[in-house]
């Protein structure tokens, strides 16, 4: 017995992705056949060929395909008979249909058309041949169903790996042809769009099955029964499907079961202590984004092999249990989102020298941060926000010198500047998220020498801090996201922005900054550098960030280039201009400066902004049109310049025929059908102006105060016109 690797689904889903050794007897790739391959298996071939398109159609041919012997073709394996055996052909652009024809090939027991472009139906006598072992067209555009076998077959399949994941699949998954698979281990579905509920037949059909995924669909009803039966299952993946009700009994009866994935699902009921136990291989426990409810039994504690746990997103309450401390194997703990409660630092964390990432977000912990959690050297990433912890950062956590990402966002902590001076001390730091804490103290302006010089992404957002800009923040040449945003910070914005040449996300909205936005502004070179913008760093984060966005949602974030470019000015005192120099900042999708002070028109030069997404310039004092330029902004979704003292017909055509009347109302002189105004010389006549600086006022406090009214804003939006915040 020799050793096949298999993949997941080729992807990462949700904190979870396996690798797995599934023992099977594999093909040896033969040397090539002196003897020549026979006329029905080259014709069968030349029959696959033509149903591609000309472009791979003519690679082929150009390369090797163009001889006699199909046997010294690319990608092609025959045996000692001449026999073709062997096609693999994966990632060479083929596009096409794949032909009925290569069932023809009687010998064929091996074919991997896999991460290539074609499309129309997977051939019925391909997917249940007779000789065929291993099956993988993954990564291709193939849509229909998968055809069952018709019930007047006899005798069974030889197939062992079926391979159809992240295609357009749909329809129900094929059910009485399992019965038939009795060989079958590895079994791949993900990433289509199969409807109705899992076969039950799966593992009385495959008792050998040892892979299953089935993720990415559109699965309903319950998990069936008969799981019990896979007595080798040792991967279960259907996360991202409709299932419901509770898990089944003999689920658990799986004894090989290493890897449980069942994220984003509609499941329910409770984790029952006798049945997690019978777990005991189990190392990879995904259930995260369910609807499972009461307490996490002690008896988590007896899974001695477990290395992930994710039970994110579900209904959970009560406190750790102390057991958990004896998962010594233990490397990934996300209970984020749950409603444990209880004082944290009445967990022992010390046991678990193994873990690297720890999430426990959004709960309802207490007390301080557990000093036991200092002892977990290998601990790359924590997240203790939106709890309840008080007291201050302990100088222990320097002691956790692999401490990449840290968020503390959203709790009763104080001190800033002895948590900055702590933590500028932790070498490797590249994310620190501290928003919603040290309530009304004052932004430090110390300078601290060599300290951060890993940070990336620094946010103080919603503390109430007062002070200024401070300028040891010049000094952060790796930094990339600042949000300030959600204080009471003064003075005007410093001319050194500029300088931080990696910088590409600024948000300081709702303060009391004044003045005109300087030149630096316009010169920052991330905005401004297509090829600039391409080098931000593409390392996942340890643990997603989330952007509160102007939709009240969270935006999930698992590497820096995926957040968007912004400069978030709204909700200030500036004044002046908009400098239409802005229009350099190319690579900006965000741009917010509403609810200030900027007089004059809206600079035509905002046309060069052909990335921008959303653009707010509401509550100001701007005048005359607005440019029809601004209709060519292609990606913009999100637009308001409402209560301005804007004059004219609105534009009309492509985007601007998508945008709310909200968008424009506040502008008495503005005309045009979106608000129901016609353009001519009497559209005024007799309609008395709004005073704008009452409508200003009225909407900015407003807005002001849904800001500071929520105290989780980070986490559960803001439900700001367009504010982010990064937590």
């Amino acid at each position: 017995m020799q050793q096949l690797f298999l993949h997941a689904a080729g992807y990462r889903s949700d904190l979870f992705f396996v690798s797995c050794f599934i023992p099977i007897s594999i093909l040896l790739v033969l040397p090539s056949p002196l003897n020549a391959c026979s006329q029905l298996d080259r014709e069968s071939l030349f029959s696959f060929l033509s149903g591609l398109s000309p472009t791979a159609n003519n690679r082929l041919v150009v390369g090797s395909w163009n001889s006699s012997n199909c046997c010294l073709w690319e990608g092609i394996g025959c045996n000692a008979n001449g026999a073709v055996t062997r096609i693999s052909l994966p990632a060479k652009g083929l596009m096409g249909e794949i032909s009925h024809a290569l069932a023809n090939l009687t010998q064929l027991s091996y074919v991997d058309l896999s991460h290539n472009r074609l499309t129309g139906t997977l051939p019925s006598a391909l997917l249940w041949s007779s000789s065929i072992l291993t099956l993988d067209v993954s990564f291709n555009r193939l849509a229909g169903g998968l055809p069952e076998l018709p019930l007047s077959t006899h005798g069974g399949l030889p197939m062992k790996v079926l391979n159809v994941s992240i295609n357009y699949f749909t329809g129900p998954f094929p059910s009485f042809s399992w019965e038939l698979t009795r060989n079958l281990v590895a079994l791949n579905g993900s990433g289509n769009s199969f409807t109705g509920p899992i076969p039950a037949s799966l593992c009385s059909g495959s008792p050998f099955l040892v892979y299953l995924d089935l993720s990415r669909n559109q699965f309903s009803s319950n998990i069936p029964h008969g799981f019990g039966n896979c007595s080798e299952l040792r991967v279960f993946q259907a996360g991202h499907n409709n299932l419901n009700g509770t898990l089944p009994d003999d689920l658990f009866e799986a004894a090989s079961l290493r890897h449980l994935a069942l994220p984003n699902n509609h499941l329910s009921g409770v984790l029952e202590g006798k049945r997690t136990a019978k777990l005991s291989n189990i190392i990879t426990l995904n259930l995260a984004g369910n609807g499972l409810s009461g307490h996490l039994p002690e008896s988590i504690g007896q899974l001695v092999n477990l290395e992930h746990l994710s039970l994110d997103s579900n209904r959970l309450s009560g406190n750790l249990p102390s057991s958990l401390s004896n998962c010594t194997s233990l490397k990934d703990l996300n209970l984020r989102a749950n409603n444990f409660s209880g004082k944290l630092s009445a967990f022992n964390f010390s046991n678990l020298s193994n873990l690297k990432t720890i999430d426990l977000g959004i709960n309802n912990f207490t007390g301080g941060i557990p000093e036991s959690i200092y002892a977990c050297r290998s601990l790359k990433a924590l997240r203790l926000s939106a709890n309840n912890l008080t007291g201050q950062v302990s100088h222990e956590i320097t002691n956790l010198q692999a401490l990449s990402f840290l968020s503390l966002s959203y709790n009763n902590l104080a001190n800033i500047s002895g948590t900055l001076s702590i933590l500028q001390k932790c070498k490797k730091l590249r994310a620190v998220l501290l928003g919603g804490n040290f309530k009304d103290e004052a932004l430090p302006d110390i300078d601290w020498v060599g300290g951060f010089q890993s940070l990336q992404i620094l946010s103080l957002a919603n503390c109430q801090l007062t002070g200024q800009i401070p300028f040891w923040l010049s000094k952060l040449t790796n930094l990339e996201v600042l949000d300030l945003a959600g204080n009471k910070l003064t003075g005007t914005i410093p001319s050194w922005f500029n300088t931080l040449p990696k910088l590409f996300h600024l948000g300081i909205a709702v303060n009391y900054f004044s003045g005109e936005i300087p030149q630096a502004i316009t010169e920052m070179p991330l905005l401004a550098s297509e090829r600039a913008i391409a080098q931000l760093d593409p390392e996942d984060f340890e643990l997603p960030v989330f952007l509160s966005s102007y939709n009240s949602s969270d935006l999930q974030y698992n590497k820096l280039s995926a957040l968007p470019p912004a400069l978030n000015f709204a909700h200030n005192n500036f004044t002046g201009v908009i400098p239409p120099e802005i229009g350099r900042l190319k690579q900006l999708q965000v741009l917010d400066l509403s609810g200030n002070n900027f007089s004059g028109g809206i600079p035509p030069q905002l046309d060069n902004l052909t990335n921008l997404e959303i653009l707010n310039l509401s509550s100001n004092h701007l005048t005359g049109m607005i440019p029809p330029s601004l209709r060519n902004l292609n990606f913009l979704a999100v637009f308001s310049v409402a209560d301005n003292d804007l004059e004219g017909p609105i534009p009309s055509g492509n985007q601007f025929g998508t945008f709310p009347t909200s968008s424009f109302l506040g502008n008495p002189e503005l005309c045009g059908s979106l608000i129901n105004r016609p353009c001519s010389n009497s559209t005024s006549v007799g309609l008395p102006p709004p005073n704008p600086v009452s409508t200003k006022r009225t909407n900015t406090e407003l807005l002001l105060a849904a800001a500071l009214g929520v105290t989780f804003g980070g986490f559960f939006g803001l439900g700001i016109f367009l504010h982010l915040y990064v937590v």
